[in-house]
């Protein structure tokens, strides 16, 4: 049974949602939906927008992009800010658009933000997040108040860091802007959502080959353009893959340490993500590869 087989009727224009974790297979899936029922591909994974990593994020090739149209693919700078609400002022013009949205991603916040609304926070200033950038995670979390705390991914540097700006900014904890959040953009009942349900020895197979036909692609060489702008403490270059190949370039490992390491980093996101999902997105319409 192919993927497109275990796809729910998709009614004439309506939005489909297609979320799971990484290297599970759902760009293909929105490509073989956009070509039966028509479509635009929109990105909702945090890494696939910044426009310095194609190959290094998985971002769809030319000849992917050339079989349907692609949105919000690489089209932010390096050392540009980017969250989940500029994401969602980027994608509200294109859920009105002539064609049927086809948002892919695995970045679970934005579909949060998407489907049950976001709170206006206010941008964190450069100085806080330097402050921030600075500190352990673990004085991050003990600073957090306990709502805020109970609510995060504790293993998630980004989300325990963004919590810990909000609150050194404004003076406000996370969770009560969260808790003033507004209606949603997107009615998920108007909507076809489905999510890659995968078996985590399957899903760990296809991350292992990840590494090397990232490297036949010429990962090296995107690395390698970016040497000179590399700067940990900006998001784009939190990209797995990305620093373990700059620690390849400044002769700290070799390439199958960073290959390793890569592997491991990635397995770690992925039962991050599947975890969330699992969690968060019930009513769901659930695909399963390889089946």
């Amino acid at each position: 049974m192919t993927l497109l087989d275990q796809v729910p009727p998709i009614p004439d224009n309506m939005p489909v949602l297609i979320a799971g974790p990484t290297a599970s297979g759902k760009s293909e899936l929105a490509l073989q939906i956009a070509e039966r029922h028509g479509g635009v591909i929109v990105n909702a994974d945090a890494s696939q927008v910044y426009a310095c990593w194609r190959v290094v994020t998985a971002r769809p090739s030319p000849e992917e992009e050339a079989r349907a149209p692609h949105r919000l693919y690489g089209h932010v700078a390096h050392d540009a800010p980017y969250s989940a609400g500029h994401w969602l002022r980027e994608v509200l013009p294109l859920l009105d658009g002539p064609e049927r949205p086809i948002i892919t991603g695995g970045t679970g916040l934005y579909f949060k933000a998407l489907t049950e609304g976001m709170a206006e926070i206010p941008a964190t200033p450069p100085a806080i997040r330097a402050e921030a950038d600075a500190l352990p995670l673990e004085v991050l979390l003990d600073d957090l108040d306990r709502a805020t705390a109970e609510g995060l991914d504790r293993n998630n540097r980004a989300r325990v860091q963004r919590a810990w700006e909000v609150q050194r900014a404004t003076g406000r904890p996370l969770a009560d802007w969260q808790a003033d959040t507004p209606p949603p953009t997107l009615d998920i009942a108007r909507t076809v959502p489905i999510l890659f349900d995968v078996e985590k020895d399957w899903l760990n197979t296809r991350i292992e080959a990840r590494f090397s036909r990232m490297i036949e692609l010429g990962a090296l060489d995107e690395v390698a353009a970016m040497r000179d702008r590399y700067d940990p403490t900006l998001p784009s270059c939190k990209a797995i893959g990305a620093p373990e190949l700059v620690a390849f370039f400044d002769g700290e490992i070799d390439l199958d340490t960073a290959r390793r390491r890569a592997t491991i980093a990635t397995r770690r996101f992925a039962k991050r993500q599947r975890t969330w999902f699992r969690a968060r997105m019930t009513g769901w319409h659930h695909v399963r590869p390889g089946i």
